[in-house]
Protein backbone atom coordinates (compact mmCIF):
# COMPACT_ATOMS: atom_id res chain seq x y z
CA UNK A 1 0.00 0.00 0.00
CA UNK A 2 3.20 2.27 0.65
CA UNK A 3 4.55 1.39 -2.58
CA UNK A 4 1.00 2.36 -4.57
CA UNK A 5 1.15 6.12 -2.30
CA UNK A 6 4.34 6.56 -3.68
CA UNK A 7 4.23 6.27 -7.10
CA UNK A 8 0.47 7.44 -7.30
CA UNK A 9 2.32 10.33 -5.19
CA UNK A 10 4.82 10.47 -7.89
CA UNK A 11 2.64 9.84 -10.92
CA UNK A 12 0.40 12.65 -9.71
CA UNK A 13 4.29 15.10 -9.40
CA UNK A 14 4.98 14.73 -13.19
CA UNK A 15 1.52 15.21 -13.94
CA UNK A 16 1.33 18.60 -12.64
CA UNK A 17 5.58 19.34 -13.43
CA UNK A 18 3.77 18.32 -17.32
CA UNK A 19 0.75 20.69 -17.03
CA UNK A 20 2.82 23.38 -15.80
CA UNK A 21 5.28 22.96 -19.09
CA UNK A 22 3.01 22.78 -21.50
CA UNK A 23 1.74 26.02 -20.17
CA UNK A 24 4.45 27.68 -21.68
CA UNK A 25 4.24 26.65 -24.91
CA UNK A 26 0.38 25.09 -25.34
CA UNK A 27 -0.96 28.31 -27.01
CA UNK A 28 1.13 26.93 -31.00
CA UNK A 29 -0.91 23.73 -31.22
CA UNK A 30 -4.06 25.87 -31.71
CA UNK A 31 -2.51 26.54 -35.45
CA UNK A 32 -4.81 24.36 -37.98
CA UNK A 33 -4.44 25.87 -41.45
CA UNK A 34 -2.77 28.44 -43.69
CA UNK A 35 -4.03 31.85 -45.45
CA UNK A 36 -2.03 33.28 -48.48
CA UNK A 37 -2.12 36.85 -49.35
CA UNK A 38 -0.86 37.35 -52.92
CA UNK A 39 0.97 40.38 -54.21
CA UNK A 40 1.87 42.27 -51.03
CA UNK A 41 4.73 43.15 -53.93
CA UNK A 42 2.69 43.96 -56.84
CA UNK A 43 5.23 45.74 -59.15
CA UNK A 44 4.10 43.45 -62.42
CA UNK A 45 0.15 43.66 -62.40
CA UNK A 46 -0.80 41.81 -65.82
CA UNK A 47 1.41 38.96 -64.37
CA UNK A 48 -0.44 35.55 -64.04
CA UNK A 49 -0.82 34.53 -60.34
CA UNK A 50 -0.63 30.63 -58.87
CA UNK A 51 -2.04 30.27 -55.41
CA UNK A 52 -3.03 26.46 -54.15
CA UNK A 53 -3.78 26.10 -50.52
CA UNK A 54 -4.04 22.58 -49.51
CA UNK A 55 -2.54 22.69 -45.93
CA UNK A 56 -0.70 20.89 -44.59
CA UNK A 57 -0.18 18.18 -47.08
CA UNK A 58 1.02 21.43 -49.50
CA UNK A 59 0.88 24.84 -50.34
CA UNK A 60 1.71 26.40 -54.17
CA UNK A 61 2.73 30.05 -54.48
CA UNK A 62 3.70 31.11 -58.52
CA UNK A 63 4.20 33.81 -61.36
CA UNK A 64 3.94 34.29 -64.10
CA UNK A 65 3.65 36.23 -67.69
CA UNK A 66 4.49 39.60 -68.51
CA UNK A 67 7.11 40.64 -66.36
CA UNK A 68 8.81 42.85 -69.05
CA UNK A 69 8.10 46.67 -68.30
CA UNK A 70 11.94 47.79 -68.06
CA UNK A 71 13.01 49.83 -64.71
CA UNK A 72 10.10 50.67 -63.43
CA UNK A 73 9.18 47.85 -61.18
CA UNK A 74 10.99 45.09 -58.95
CA UNK A 75 9.06 41.60 -58.39
CA UNK A 76 6.27 40.09 -57.65
CA UNK A 77 5.96 38.98 -54.19
CA UNK A 78 3.04 36.38 -51.90
CA UNK A 79 2.96 35.60 -48.79
CA UNK A 80 1.70 32.86 -46.47
CA UNK A 81 0.91 32.03 -42.86
CA UNK A 82 0.20 30.18 -40.24
CA UNK A 83 -3.05 30.60 -39.22
CA UNK A 84 -5.74 29.03 -36.27
CA UNK A 85 -8.78 30.00 -37.82
CA UNK A 86 -8.36 29.98 -41.67
CA UNK A 87 -9.15 33.62 -41.93
CA UNK A 88 -6.17 35.69 -40.85
CA UNK A 89 -2.42 34.84 -39.88
CA UNK A 90 -2.06 33.47 -36.46
CA UNK A 91 0.30 35.93 -34.13
CA UNK A 92 2.71 34.41 -31.72
CA UNK A 93 1.73 35.34 -27.96
CA UNK A 94 3.90 35.76 -25.05
CA UNK A 95 3.19 32.09 -24.01
CA UNK A 96 4.54 30.86 -27.50
CA UNK A 97 8.09 30.32 -26.21
CA UNK A 98 9.10 27.05 -27.76
CA UNK A 99 7.88 25.61 -31.13
CA UNK A 100 9.32 24.05 -34.49
CA UNK A 101 8.34 24.71 -38.09
CA UNK A 102 9.34 22.33 -41.05
CA UNK A 103 8.60 21.70 -44.42
CA UNK A 104 9.86 20.61 -47.78
CA UNK A 105 10.57 23.09 -50.34
CA UNK A 106 10.99 22.90 -54.26
CA UNK A 107 11.48 26.22 -55.90
CA UNK A 108 11.45 25.87 -59.60
CA UNK A 109 11.41 28.26 -63.20
CA UNK A 110 13.40 31.19 -63.54
CA UNK A 111 17.25 31.52 -63.04
CA UNK A 112 18.42 34.44 -64.39
CA UNK A 113 16.65 37.06 -62.05
CA UNK A 114 15.49 36.63 -58.71
CA UNK A 115 13.32 33.62 -57.59
CA UNK A 116 13.44 32.68 -54.10
CA UNK A 117 11.26 31.18 -51.30
CA UNK A 118 11.32 30.31 -48.16
CA UNK A 119 10.50 30.90 -44.22
CA UNK A 120 10.13 34.76 -43.13
CA UNK A 121 9.79 36.30 -39.34
CA UNK A 122 8.82 39.27 -40.35
CA UNK A 123 9.57 40.97 -36.87
CA UNK A 124 6.82 42.65 -35.80
CA UNK A 125 8.02 43.80 -32.47
CA UNK A 126 11.46 44.95 -33.78
CA UNK A 127 13.71 43.31 -31.26
CA UNK A 128 15.16 41.10 -34.05
CA UNK A 129 18.67 42.47 -34.27
CA UNK A 130 18.89 42.53 -38.07
CA UNK A 131 15.29 43.16 -38.87
CA UNK A 132 13.19 40.59 -40.70
CA UNK A 133 14.26 37.05 -40.79
CA UNK A 134 14.43 34.88 -43.94
CA UNK A 135 15.63 31.61 -44.36
CA UNK A 136 15.26 30.88 -48.03
CA UNK A 137 16.33 28.82 -51.11
CA UNK A 138 17.45 30.84 -54.25
CA UNK A 139 18.05 29.53 -57.76
CA UNK A 140 19.39 32.78 -59.21
CA UNK A 141 22.17 33.04 -56.83
CA UNK A 142 22.37 29.46 -55.23
CA UNK A 143 21.80 30.42 -51.60
CA UNK A 144 20.53 28.17 -48.83
CA UNK A 145 20.33 29.73 -45.54
CA UNK A 146 19.35 32.44 -43.95
CA UNK A 147 20.03 36.50 -43.03
CA UNK A 148 18.46 39.21 -41.14
CA UNK A 149 16.50 38.33 -37.19
CA UNK A 150 19.28 36.80 -35.16
CA UNK A 151 22.11 36.89 -37.35
CA UNK A 152 23.84 35.17 -40.79
CA UNK A 153 24.16 31.50 -42.09
CA UNK A 154 25.21 29.92 -45.24
CA UNK A 155 24.48 26.77 -45.32
CA UNK A 156 26.97 25.89 -47.55
CA UNK A 157 25.00 24.01 -50.15
CA UNK A 158 23.94 25.26 -53.68
CA UNK A 159 21.15 25.26 -53.93
CA UNK A 160 19.77 24.35 -57.99
CA UNK A 161 16.11 25.03 -59.34
CA UNK A 162 13.58 21.80 -58.86
CA UNK A 163 15.59 20.94 -55.99
CA UNK A 164 13.38 19.88 -53.31
CA UNK A 165 15.08 20.65 -49.30
CA UNK A 166 13.47 20.24 -46.17
CA UNK A 167 13.97 23.39 -43.95
CA UNK A 168 13.60 23.76 -40.35
CA UNK A 169 13.50 26.17 -37.91
CA UNK A 170 13.66 25.65 -34.59
CA UNK A 171 12.92 28.33 -32.07
CA UNK A 172 12.80 28.87 -28.10
CA UNK A 173 12.81 31.11 -25.15
CA UNK A 174 15.70 30.94 -22.07
CA UNK A 175 14.64 34.15 -20.09
CA UNK A 176 15.04 37.40 -21.44
CA UNK A 177 17.02 35.32 -24.37
CA UNK A 178 15.44 34.02 -28.11
CA UNK A 179 17.31 31.29 -29.63
CA UNK A 180 16.79 30.14 -33.09
CA UNK A 181 18.79 27.16 -34.92
CA UNK A 182 17.78 26.28 -38.49
CA UNK A 183 18.60 23.37 -40.58
CA UNK A 184 18.32 21.58 -44.28
CA UNK A 185 18.52 18.67 -45.68
CA UNK A 186 18.98 18.15 -49.62
CA UNK A 187 18.94 14.17 -49.66
CA UNK A 188 22.32 13.51 -48.09
CA UNK A 189 23.24 14.57 -44.55
CA UNK A 190 21.61 17.18 -42.58
CA UNK A 191 22.96 20.32 -41.91
CA UNK A 192 22.35 22.71 -38.71
CA UNK A 193 23.62 25.96 -38.08
CA UNK A 194 24.66 27.39 -34.48
CA UNK A 195 22.39 27.99 -32.29
CA UNK A 196 21.53 32.06 -33.06
CA UNK A 197 20.83 34.22 -29.82
CA UNK A 198 19.51 37.55 -29.25
CA UNK A 199 17.89 39.84 -26.48
CA UNK A 200 14.31 39.69 -27.11
CA UNK A 201 11.86 37.07 -28.44
CA UNK A 202 8.99 36.58 -31.32
CA UNK A 203 5.64 37.67 -29.28
CA UNK A 204 3.34 39.81 -31.64
CA UNK A 205 5.20 38.24 -35.03
CA UNK A 206 3.24 35.62 -37.41
CA UNK A 207 5.03 32.36 -38.80
CA UNK A 208 5.13 33.13 -42.71
CA UNK A 209 6.40 32.12 -46.22
CA UNK A 210 6.85 33.70 -49.12
CA UNK A 211 7.86 33.17 -52.69
CA UNK A 212 9.62 36.39 -54.86
CA UNK A 213 10.20 36.46 -58.33
CA UNK A 214 12.03 39.58 -59.92
CA UNK A 215 11.18 41.30 -63.30
CA UNK A 216 13.15 41.31 -66.54
CA UNK A 217 14.73 44.69 -67.74
CA UNK A 218 13.48 44.26 -71.30
CA UNK A 219 10.23 45.28 -72.38
CA UNK A 220 10.14 43.38 -75.15
CA UNK A 221 11.34 40.46 -74.32
CA UNK A 222 9.93 37.33 -73.34
CA UNK A 223 7.86 36.74 -70.31
CA UNK A 224 8.92 34.98 -67.06
CA UNK A 225 7.87 32.31 -64.50
CA UNK A 226 8.31 30.62 -61.05
CA UNK A 227 7.05 29.03 -58.27
CA UNK A 228 7.04 27.34 -54.98
CA UNK A 229 5.60 24.52 -53.42
CA UNK A 230 5.99 23.77 -49.77
CA UNK A 231 4.69 20.42 -49.05
CA UNK A 232 4.37 18.29 -45.80
CA UNK A 233 4.47 21.26 -43.52
CA UNK A 234 4.23 20.78 -39.87
CA UNK A 235 4.35 23.09 -36.67
CA UNK A 236 4.68 21.62 -33.47
CA UNK A 237 5.27 23.12 -29.81
CA UNK A 238 8.79 21.51 -28.10
CA UNK A 239 9.25 21.67 -24.54
CA UNK A 240 12.08 24.39 -23.53
CA UNK A 241 15.49 22.76 -22.61
CA UNK A 242 15.63 24.41 -19.26
CA UNK A 243 12.08 23.30 -18.12
CA UNK A 244 12.89 19.43 -19.96
CA UNK A 245 16.43 19.60 -17.59
CA UNK A 246 14.41 20.67 -14.78
CA UNK A 247 12.06 17.69 -14.95
CA UNK A 248 14.42 15.57 -15.37
CA UNK A 249 16.63 16.26 -12.43
CA UNK A 250 12.71 16.38 -10.46
CA UNK A 251 12.69 12.63 -11.36
CA UNK A 252 16.47 11.58 -10.26
CA UNK A 253 15.47 11.24 -6.03
CA UNK A 254 11.70 10.53 -6.76
CA UNK A 255 13.26 7.18 -9.01
CA UNK A 256 15.93 7.00 -6.37
CA UNK A 257 13.96 6.89 -3.80
CA UNK A 258 11.52 3.68 -5.26
CA UNK A 259 14.57 1.43 -6.01
CA UNK A 260 15.71 2.03 -2.10
CA UNK A 261 12.45 0.49 -1.16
Amino acid sequence: MKLLTQTTSTSAFIGLFLAFASGAYAQVSSINSAVITSRVFNDYPSATGTYLNAYPGSITLGESGEFNTGSSGFANKDLWAFSNNGSSAYTLGAGDTAFTISANLTVTGATTVDNEAGWVIPNANGSLPGGDMQFIADPNSGFLGFFGGPGFWNSGLTYTAGETVNMQMVYYQTGSTGNMQFSVNAGGPTVTSPLESWTGNVAGDNLEAYFQLAGIDNSTGPGTSGQAVWSNISISDVPEPSVLALLGLSLVPLMARRLRK
